[in-house]
C-alpha cells in the first residue's frame, strides 16, 4: 500500500519508481493526487463514485474519465423522456390497432434478434477476456478491448430501443 509515494521525489528518482511499479508482477494499492503518475503507472481504478460507492475502472487517471463520460452518455440516452417537455400532445392510438410495417422495417425487425444475439455473444466474449488478469499487461489492448465493450454496451441500447418501437409500431401502440 503506497499512499502519495511521489511527494517529496526528485524528477529521477520517481521515474526510477514508476518503472519498478510497472514491472512488479503483484498488486499495489496505489493513492496519489499525481494524475501524470497515476496514468503511468496503474492498470486499474477504484473511485468513490460519489454517493459513498466504490466503482472499479481499467486503466488510469484518464481512462476513468474517458469511461465516466461514456457512462454519463449512457444514463442520459437511457433516461426516459418527459413527453410534455419534448413533443406536443397527440391523441393516443386506437388499442389493438395493427400496423402494417413497411418492407424495410420488416426486414430491420426480423433481423435485430440476431443481430442483438450476435453483438451480447461479443460482449460476453470480451468481458471473459477483461476478466484475465494478463490481458493488462498490454495497456493498449486492454484499453481497445475496454472501448469495444463500451461501444457495444451503446449499440445494444439502440437495437434494444429500435425493437420496441418497431414492435410497438406493428402493434398498433406507436
Amino acid at each position: 500500500m503506497l499512499d502519495e509515494p511521489t511527494n517529496d521525489l526528485d524528477i529521477d528518482t520517481q521515474e526510477l519508481l514508476e518503472e519498478l511499479l510497472r514491472d512488479y508482477a503483484g498488486t499495489v494499492f496505489l493513492v496519489s493526487h499525481d494524475r501524470a503518475f497515476l496514468d503511468n503507472v496503474i492498470t486499474q481504478s477504484i473511485v468513490f463514485d460519489g454517493s459513498g460507492s466504490l466503482k472499479e475502472y481499467v486503466g488510469g487517471y484518464q481512462d476513468y474519465l474517458e469511461a465516466k463520460q461514456r457512462e454519463e452518455k449512457l444514463q442520459a440516452a437511457a433516461a426516459p423522456k418527459n413527453p410534455l417537455a419534448d413533443e406536443p400532445v397527440k391523441e393516443k392510438p386506437k388499442a389493438n390497432r395493427t400496423v402494417k410495417l413497411s418492407y424495410k422495417e420488416q426486414r430491420e425487425l426480423d433481423a435485430l434478434p440476431d443481430e442483438i444475439a450476435a453483438l451480447e455473444a461479443e460482449q460476453a466474449a470480451l468481458a471473459e477476456q477483461l476478466s484475465n488478469p494478463d490481458i493488462f499487461k498490454d495497456y493498449e489492448k486492454a484499453g481497445s478491448l475496454q472501448n469495444r465493450a463500451e461501444e457495444i454496451e451503446l449499440i445494444l441500447l439502440e437495437k434494444l430501443e429500435r425493437w420496441e418501437i418497431l414492435e410497438a409500431k406493428q402493434n398498433g401502440v406507436a
